[in-house]
């Protein structure tokens, strides 16, 4: 049973959520400020985190840069309708993905599941590029020997790509197989990743070595 940690101010909207994940199969713990979520996620250590923009006290992006600088659990964002400004603000604070409010529990459900399914279960063998380690056996990164701590959807994305170096991806290829969405509108899912994966693996994020832009089309591994 998977533990989500909601972290939402509305209390109508909080115990909607709460009850109809908890239907759904999940073990569900509620907060209404960003305070108390992070006391929460530091007592239950939930798989996932649905976490609002608009909170009392520190507001859902701070929570969620303090949620990604304590380690990889995965965020879905709730964003109000059709404000871009909240989708890359949450993106750029680490957020894995966003459901735009009101947030349907289906919706809501297939994301969970989604980011969950992102971190794929035992691989073939160590891909060794330059400097950098993949096992995508024990599905961890190292950099110069030193072990690269990546969320589920950076290691999915890291694994895709890497899987073929020298081929381009598009950002709806790497929509469809990292998160599993097909609406092209996203794509800022994609940039916003890629610059925090790079931020992990490249020695200078500005020219990268590993996750390298092809103008136009999308992105490439290597050539290392």
């Amino acid at each position: 049973m998977e533990a989500i940690l909601i972290i939402e101010d509305d209390p109508r909207l909080r115990r909607g959520l709460e009850l109809a994940l908890s239907r759904l199969g999940y073990a569900v713990r509620a907060a209404g400020t960003g305070e108390e979520g992070l006391l929460l996620l530091q007592e239950s250590k939930p798989d996932l985190v649905v976490l609002d923009v608009v909170l009392p006290g520190i507001d859902g992006f701070q929570v969620c840069r303090r949620i990604r600088a304590a380690g990889t659990t995965p965020v879905i964002m709730l964003t109000a309708r059709g404000d871009d400004f909240d989708v890359v603000a949450g993106l750029e604070a680490g957020a894995d993905d966003y459901v735009v409010k009101p947030a349907r529990p289906s919706v809501l459900d297939a994301r969970i599941r989604a980011v969950l399914r992102r971190m794929p279960g035992a691989g073939e063998d160590v891909r060794e590029f330059g400097e950098l380690r993949i096992d995508t056996s024990s599905l961890t990164v190292a950099l110069r020997g030193e072990q690269v701590p990546l969320t589920p959807t950076e290691m999915r994305l890291l694994l895709t790509i890497s899987r073929a170096p020298g081929r381009v991806f598009s950002r709806q290829q790497l929509l469809e197989q990292v998160w599993e969405h097909d609406y092209l509108g996203d794509s800022r899912l994609v940039d916003n990743c890629v610059q925090r994966l790079r931020a992990k693996i490249e020695a200078d994020a500005a020219n990268p070595v590993y996750v390298q832009t092809v103008r136009g089309f999308g992105y490439r591994f290597g050539p290392v």
